[in-house]
């Protein structure tokens, strides 16, 4: 039973944020009743993404509303802030906020005490100071570049179906991914697989007119699958005209050329970088113990070491694999360990309120899977390796199963049914992000660069 009130806060709405709080919900769903413990917690955004499916969403088999799950709905019993936490004080139990609302007053940050954190931030791109990525360069982690990115790939088509320009129409029709991981692989499978349908209802644009690039700095890709389907990939790749560089790194994409260490230049309007992820800025704002690589300090009861009344797990945290056989290894940052880690965060944190033992996380790696666009794919899975149909079919149904709530599994199991039976679209709607440019224009003004149209 919990003596007094607990104030738990939750930083981050992700897999963890929002697993955690779900479970905590269930746990002291007597507690939260009669107010003898508050949840808060404290997200950029009022979803969470499952971004195993921004490729899908990327290529048009499901809708974008379908791969967010609203917060304030599965949560029910939190208190929800949109804004981010941008100092932590553990010693003196506070964070530091800023919302929505303190920006618009203009009020700066606010203090929130709490008693018990979770700090589940994710992480963050990780970039490199190369030439001209921070201008032409468009990432692959938020459900937003997923969707901009299939505007802009049909837009591409679009000027090189209408251009008498042969550099301009080049350019347009070469996409350059940088990243052999999940995210690389499967959003330029899923885009190629689109973009090579799209390219029928175009009169003067062929498959074969595109060039497809993925460039990788190490010497195979999808390294989660293993080595023997790391290669059947690049195979499966290369059959379709998709140039794979392996132990080729981008130097530039200044100009809209991306220059490769190898030499190679490739006139290009699209530069996608999925190479890698780091930290969250918020662990070196804070008085918590991190490691080397910048993420918390973990135990495998999901505590962060050296203090108490402190959680973390999933991206940020260096969670140890005690189910490893070399000593000081730690569990993988993937969404399969997240998703566990949560219901064991959830359940300790509810048992450390009530003084009870904390349990031990364990799970042994189950194995990977991924898509290379539709019907095909490459899996991993208890030693067992599959490719083509089988592994697409696995990935889905693994998928299918992870996806939180019922009512996002129904809807996302009706547009698969529905897609197998109707023709994909190939609508680009890019000007959903400026959508007051025209009546900007009508109304005698500027279109603003703002993408979400403000003045």
């Amino acid at each position: 039973m919990v003596k007094e009130r607990a104030r738990i806060l939750v930083v981050g709405g992700g897999y963890v944020g929002m697993y955690t709080a779900l479970r905590l919900q269930q746990k002291l769903k007597r507690e939260l009743r009669q107010g003898e413990a508050g949840i808060t917690v404290v997200t950029p955004d009022p979803y969470m993404t499952y971004q195993p499916f921004l490729p899908e969403a990327a290529a048009g088999n499901i809708s974008p509303r379908h791969v967010v799950v609203p917060l304030r709905r599965v949560l029910d019993q939190c208190h929800i802030i949109i804004g981010e936490a941008t100092a932590i004080d553990h010693a003196k139990r506070t964070a530091t906020l800023t919302t929505l609302a303190t920006e618009e007053e203009g009020t700066g940050a606010q203090q929130l005490s709490y008693d018990e954190l979770v700090l589940a931030p994710g992480s963050i791109s990780r970039t490199l100071p190369i030439p001209g990525l921070a201008d032409h360069g468009v990432g692959f982690k938020t459900v937003e570049e997923a969707i901009g990115l299939r505007n802009h790939v049909i837009e591409q088509m679009d000027i090189a179906s209408s251009t008498r320009d042969p550099a301009i129409r080049d350019a347009a029709l070469t996409f350059v991914f940088v990243g052999g991981g999940y995210a690389g692989v499967e959003a330029l499978g899923e885009l190629e697989d689109m973009a090579r349908y799209a390219a029928r209802y175009y009169h003067n644009i062929k498959p074969e007119d595109m060039k497809w690039i993925l460039v990788e700095a190490s010497d195979r890709i999808l390294p989660e699958v293993g080595e023997e389907m790391g290669r059947y990939t690049v195979t499966e790749l290369r059959r379709r005209n998709i140039q794979v560089l392996l132990r080729t790194r981008l130097e530039s994409c200044e100009d809209r050329i991306a220059v490769l260490d190898d030499g190679q230049r490739f006139p290009t309007r699209t530069v996608v970088w999925t190479a890698g992820v780091k930290s969250h800025p918020i662990l070196a704002a804070t008085d918590l113990p991190l490691n080397g690589r910048g993420r918390l300090k973990a135990t495998a009861e999901l505590t962060i070491e050296g203090t108490t009344h402190a959680w973390a797990a999933g991206d940020a945290a260096a969670v140890p694999d005690i189910t490893a056989d070399e000593p000081g290894k730690e569990c993988a940052p993937n969404a399969q360990h997240a998703l566990r880690q949560a219901k064991v965060l959830g359940d300790n944190i509810a048992h450390s309120l009530r003084g009870e033992p904390l349990e031990t996380y364990a799970h042994k790696y189950a194995g990977s899977v991924a898509s290379l666009g539709l019907h095909k794919g490459v899996a991993h899975v208890y030693g067992r390796k599959l490719k083509g149909y089988p592994a697409w079919f696995m990935h889905r149904v693994y998928h299918l199963s992870r996806v939180p709530t019922f009512n996002r599994k129904a809807r996302v199991l009706a547009e698969w049914t529905l897609s197998g039976l109707f023709k994909r679209e190939i609508v680009s709607l890019g000007s959903l992000e400026h959508p007051r440019a025209e009546f900007e224009l009508a109304a005698g003004g500027k279109p603003s660069d703002d993408p979400k149209g403000s003045t």
